[in-house]
């Protein structure tokens, strides 16, 4: 068969019926987990001003944008992260809600980049901030929640770990080693790459700034060369039984230039992919991006769509628990009905009205189908109940497709006795 002349472009994705109910399960455990933890919901536009993101995020990220002229004459481009937009907005709005901002976002992202296994070129995000608040005690935090998503998608102590860095303890180092301000982003960025990077080359990169291999090893080596917020984030998720979780890893230092403080990224435990989440504090974005007019010191981390759903898919545990998800939610509708006779479409149409109308998801086949291709029809839609519309209406016949059986029931108080009885565990799954 020839190819398709239209597909769509690399690294983009088509979402069909099934993919998008893993998307919604991503969503929806996302969302449950932030709402337990007393966070909010915001969005922002996936289209800004360039310049937003080339101030502050310094790395890659400045290559790896979409960015066009608009029909306006405007320098804008696809967000590819969404911190920096949350900043502009949390420094126009911060007035109107108390300190600190607990605030959760879900959106799409776009950087050009070459896809891969875990990477493409548009990817959703989970995007959980505080803002307002400086002490390490938002760190642990977010921190928790990051673990709560990971054990409410299925995952267990062993098989992932958050790796807590401290990216203030680099700026010192490179202070001390006289390293030019201009220059620190760069100096970041070889840390930020030294699991990625051959020895020679990460050893090549540091000596032009006169730092031998050998003192950033012996630096990650030593614990004590962390500050002591990490200690106290360590005795919060202590605390919270949640300690066994982390690891510090003085090698993370992540790759945006904004951070300023504790950083952490989410890897599982044999690090057979990239980063799962990641995150930190980044205190002077808001400022910055204010121009010095608002003060709010802030942090954050985000979960790509892309990484997860790989290792919830290569993991046993999270891997049923999608899939029994998508059995219980997945079905196009819960009774489906089966006309036995042609003549009796316009009662069907009224049961299926009423139905619907109770809350009741239901369809029926638009034209003349013979009954038993309506009865598979049932099943391919995942219905519990084939309900059987014939020539005794307003008497009609509800067959349970899970165990072959079958009852009478009439037209009358039909709506509310199905819903009892979709409450019953005799679906699919239970029986």
């Amino acid at each position: 068969m020839a190819a398709l002349r239209f597909q769509a472009l690399p690294g983009f994705r088509d979402f069909t019926p099934r993919e998008c109910a893993v998307r919604n399960y991503l969503f929806e455990t996302w969302r449950s987990v932030a709402r337990k933890y007393g966070f909010v919901e915001y969005d922002t536009p996936v289209l800004e001003d360039t310049a937003l993101y080339l101030k502050k995020s310094g790395g890659e990220l400045s290559s790896q944008l979409f960015r066009f002229e608009d029909q306006g004459g405007r320098d804008v481009c696809l967000r590819p992260e969404v911190t920096a937009s949350l900043a502009r907005l949390a420094a126009q709005h911060q007035r109107d809600f108390p300190k600190p901002l607990k605030w959760f976002e879900i959106g799409q992202c776009f950087r050009y980049e070459k896809p891969q296994k875990g990477r493409g070129r548009e990817f959703y995000q989970f995007n959980v901030d505080i803002l307002g608040e400086a002490g390490p005690a938002a760190d642990a935090e977010l921190i928790a929640l990051a673990i709560d998503t990971m054990r409410a998608f299925g995952f267990r102590k062993g098989d992932f770990v958050v790796r807590v860095s401290d990216r203030q303890a680099w700026l010192d180092f490179a202070a001390q080693r006289q390293v030019a301000e201009e220059r620190i982003p760069e100096f970041l960025q070889i840390i930020d790459k030294l699991e990625r990077e051959k020895p020679e080359v990460t050893a090549e990169k540091l000596a032009t700034f006169g730092i031998e291999a050998s003192e950033v090893t012996s630096f990650i080596a030593h614990p004590e060369n962390a500050s002591s917020a990490y200690e106290a984030i360590r005795a919060d998720l202590a605390a919270r039984d949640l300690a066994d979780f982390i690891d510090l890893d003085l090698s993370i230092v992540r790759g945006l230039a904004y951070y300023t403080g504790v950083v952490f990224e989410v890897f599982d435990s044999k690090k057979s992919m990239r980063a799962v989440a990641g995150g930190g504090r980044y205190d002077t974005l808001v400022t910055t991006l204010s121009e010095g007019n608002v003060d709010l010191p802030a942090t954050g981390f985000a979960m790509g769509d892309y990484v997860i759903r790989n290792l919830i898919e290569e993991t046993t545990d999270p891997r049923m628990q999608l899939e029994t998800h998508l059995l219980r939610q997945g079905a196009a509708c819960e009774v489906y009905l089966v006309l036995a006779d042609d003549a009796k479409r316009p009662e069907a149409l009224g049961v299926l009205s009423d139905l619907r109308q109770a809350g009741i998801s239901c369809d029926l086949p638009f034209g003349s189908v013979k009954i038993g291709k309506q009865f598979q029809n049932a099943e391919k839609a995942g219905a519990r109940f084939a309900l059987v519309v014939g020539s005794e209406f307003p008497e009609l016949t509800l067959k349970v497709l899970a165990s072959r059986t079958e009852e009478k029931c009439h037209f009358l108080g039909l709506a509310d006795w199905l819903r009892d009885r979709l409450q019953e565990p005799d679906g699919p799954l239970l029986a």
